[in-house]
């Protein structure tokens, strides 16, 4: 039994694939945040230049 705990605690096989799990999340959270950003920053741009156009 001793033997399977250790066996068991020292195995790290899935800890790589959650890793990169954890990786793909951050990095999709980031592109997300950033095409948001630009989005609201051009509907505005471009709510300017349409208001502008229309006068």
């Amino acid at each position: 039994m001793k033997s399977m705990v250790q066996k068991f605690w020292s195995d790290e096989s899935g800890a790589t694939a959650i890793e990169y799990g954890l990786i793909a999340a951050g990095i999709a959270l980031a592109i997300i945040t950033v095409v948001n950003s630009l989005g609201t920053s051009m509907n505005e741009k471009f709510g300017s230049i349409s208001t502008k156009l229309g006068n």
